[in-house]
């Protein structure tokens, strides 16, 4: 047993080399300090500890945690934080045997992602306006999001030096922070050039910071300040479901509709895995709707 007895240590160890060895976000990080945490709870309540824990003690874990309710994805989670506290307290000599190894993760079901038409997406995008501060920043944030499709925890990190919109570009950090060139078009560009010059300052206020997106006190913007202004502007206009997620979803649903190249949209998505992106080919197209209705004869 180390530090205080439930394994403490051990954790905050395992996730400061998660974080800093290998780049894991932040979310991730947190999740699974709050999962391993209640891992370490359960064997204290069994007088075992992360260190003395047996496989046995894992699965009666993991079979809880299934009898509570939880999720597919939430237990894969919780496996994968597992399977890596053990393997870096094995390779750190902390434990002699993994009791994590042959645990197997749940198959997940794949969800396909939701897609706004092109109408809704090009209508919430358009929601915002005007030449108020937070209106100009909203407007950037949204041609962003539809136009470039970057993730929520992409957007709220950029910094105005990750911006190059003379060469049409900005440099955005993904997951495992791995960089990435992403083009901004020509609409993205003219609101982030009125967000920069009339917006950005306004919500200073003076004052100074590195972050591109603020809240309406200066600070940087978070996550959950930006899924509000996305759901409030889509409320306003009757949308349900609109995220900032959907809006990224579309950005890749609407190339591939397009004609672009699936590894080509991988790679502006920032996606490690060519499965991971393959899922949008699943989407119906407008083509194959219209085909549908025009030949069955149950569409209408």
């Amino acid at each position: 047993m180390t530090g205080d007895g439930n394994g403490r240590d051990l954790v905050d160890e395992f996730l400061q080399s998660l974080r800093v060895e290998e780049g894991a976000a932040l979310l991730t990080v947190t999740a699974y300090r709050r999962d391993l945490r209640r891992l370490a709870a359960f064997l204290v309540a069994c007088r075992r500890t992360l260190e003395t824990a047996r496989a046995a003690d894992l699965v009666a874990h993991l079979g809880a945690l299934h009898a509570a309710g939880l999720g597919p994805r939430t237990l894969a989670r919780q496996i994968a934080a597992i399977r890596g506290l053990y393997r870096f307290a094995r390779a750190g000599g902390r434990v002699a045997h993994d009791p994590a190894e042959l645990l197997e993760s749940p198959r997940l079901p794949r969800r396909l992602p939701r897609a706004l038409s092109r109408a809704d997406a090009q209508a919430l995008v358009e929601a915002t306006g005007g030449e108020a501060p937070r209106g100009l920043r909203d407007r950037a944030i949204l041609e962003l999001l539809y136009g470039s499709g970057l993730r929520a925890s992409e957007i709220v990190g950029l910094r105005p030096s990750d911006l190059d919109l003379q060469g049409q570009f900005l440099i955005c950090q993904g997951k495992g922070a791995r960089e990435r060139l992403v083009p901004v078009g020509g609409a993205a560009r003219r609101a982030l050039r009125d967000y920069l010059a009339r917006g950005r300052p306004a919500l200073l206020r003076g004052k100074e910071s590195a972050t591109l997106f603020l809240n309406h006190r200066g600070r940087p913007l978070s996550r959950q300040g930006l899924w509000g202004l996305v759901r409030g502007h889509a409320r306003r206009i009757g949308l349900r479901r609109a995220f900032p997620h959907a809006l990224r979803h579309s950005f890749a649903s609407h190339l591939l509709e397009g004609g672009a190249d699936l590894r080509a949209v991988q790679a502006l998505l920032g996606h490690a895995d060519i499965g991971t992106t393959e899922i949008y080919t699943h989407l119906p197209t407008d083509a194959v709707r219209r085909m549908y209705r025009r030949f069955h004869p149950r569409a209408d």
